[in-house]
């Protein structure tokens, strides 16, 4: 395969660790080449808390994955949640040297690099400097001003920061781990580029990813993103609910949870009772799905309250800020049962669950198109844009201004490509794991 033809995405989630290898096919989808699935153990909230548990995490979902497509991953694109992401809104203006030069690249790239230097609180970090709608000489709400003379360049932009010592401890991990780190993504991004559509950004949706960790909020309108925000609380806190009202393990409350949860607690009979096996020597518990339900549904309802508060403070309510497509779920808790029936009942609004399958190629896997796989499909989608450019950049087609955007674009590494010894070792890695297979098999 040719260099750079592919780019990996690498989810690092509380429940689990996805790395996602794919390639953009002649039509614009995106065809997986190979996945790989870990335990996340080492990650509370979204936030690294044992760095040598993750590398190990990160190491066996890379294998995973490398053995699936017979592909080296070398760099990767990694998204970063957790309670400590907060966002804030900031306008700031350039004046250009020259009014009837036509507005170019370079301008907005200038006016976005002030804002990078914004001072924060100690101990944090910009991610992401998200330009909102621009004004050139005072005439406002433009939302593309290349090729607009002025004097005078302003935007609104939505700023995004989190702590510097976990985007450290990320970068730490993937170092270990054996990779180079290419860019960071806000996960709550990358989600919304796998499972909406240009016309809900335009109309205006909430994206509510559910993880395990962490629930993630991304609010468009007008095609431009204007709110996200990090709750600490995901799937894993019900299951928590579960373990203790229900005097079980986690294993089992987990697979309760999958297995028979509904958000809904009027859908079950009194007489529903399902039987879960006693430690060892101990009597089997039998439990009343009326009584799961109730706890599924208590703990889900302050979820989304917590998220729908953040909705109000981006203002939905106003005529200009209405969210005309409603709400979009997705990550692992939009699995939920009745949690789309529950989330309208809430807030009042439209809502659907979003699967990842808009930008994939027709022949992929189904477990795929599966929320659960959102954010790692559209770390990959943002892997592969980001591999154009460089390619782009490196045969030299670009034009000047946007080679300088494309450099300042923070990316440490390509995707790199199998060498032949290389290839070679991993032959042999997959020659070792077969081998000790079929030793354990006897």
């Amino acid at each position: 395969m040719e260099q750079g033809n592919y780019s990996v995405g690498l989810d690092i989630g509380t429940t689990k660790i996805v790395a996602i290898i794919g390639r953009e096919n002649e039509y614009g989808k995106i065809e997986i080449l190979g996945t790989g699935k870990s335990k996340s153990l080492g990650v509370h909230r979204g936030v690294v808390n044992n760095i040598t548990q993750t590398i190990s995490s990160i190491q066996q979902a890379v294998e995973q994955a490398e053995l699936n497509s017979g592909l080296k991953i070398g760099s990767v694109v990694v998204g970063i949640a957790g309670q400590h992401i907060r966002s804030l809104q900031h306008s700031d203006y350039i004046t250009r040297p020259n009014s009837e030069e036509v507005i170019q690249d370079e301008d907005l790239d200038k006016l976005c690099n002030q804002v990078y230097k914004l001072v924060m609180l100690p101990g944090e970090e910009i991610i992401h400097v998200l330009p909102q709608e621009y004004k050139v000489d005072g005439q406002s709400e433009i939302k593309e001003p290349k090729g607009m003379y002025g004097g005078r360049l302003e935007a609104n932009f939505h700023v995004v920061v989190g702590q510097v010592s976990s985007i450290k401890n990320i970068g730490r991990c993937i170092k270990s781990a054996g990779l180079d780190l290419g860019s960071i993504t806000l996960e709550p991004l990358a989600s919304a580029d796998a499972v909406l559509s240009q016309e809900e950004k335009e109309a205006g949706v909430a994206l509510i990813d559910i993880g395990g960790g962490t629930t993630d909020l991304a609010i468009f309108k007008d095609g431009i993103i204007r709110h996200t925000s990090v709750i600490p609380f995901g799937g894993n806190v019900i299951t928590e609910d579960i373990k203790e009202g229900c005097s079980i393990i986690e294993k089992q409350a987990e697979l309760l949870k999958i297995k028979f949860g509904s958000a809904w607690p009027g859908e079950n009979k009194d007489n529903e009772i399902v039987s879960i096996p006693g430690l060892r020597g101990r009597e089997p518990k039998e439990i009343t799905l009326k009584n799961l339900s109730k706890i599924i549904h208590a703990r889900v309802v302050e979820i989304i309250e917590q998220v729908y508060v953040e909705i109000k403070n981006y203002g939905h309510e106003e005529q200009k800020k209405k969210l005309i497509a409603g709400i979009v779920l997705t990550g692992g808790g939009s699995q939920l049962k009745h949690l789309k029936q529950l989330v309208e009942y809430i807030t009042g609004m439209d809502t659907r669950i979003g699967y990842p399958n808009e930008h994939l190629a027709g022949d992929s896997d189904e477990e795929i198109a599966s929320p659960l796989y959102a954010t790692a499909v559209g770390l990959l989608m943002k892997a592969l844009e980001t591999t154009k450019r460089h390619h782009i950049l490196e045969q030299g087609d670009m034009p000047q201004d946007e080679k300088v955007l494309v450099e300042q674009d923070h990316v440490v590494g390509q995707p790199s490509v199998a060498t032949h010894g290389e290839r070679k070792s991993i032959f042999d890695k997959w020659s070792e794991k077969l081998k000790d297979f079929l030793d354990n098999a006897e």
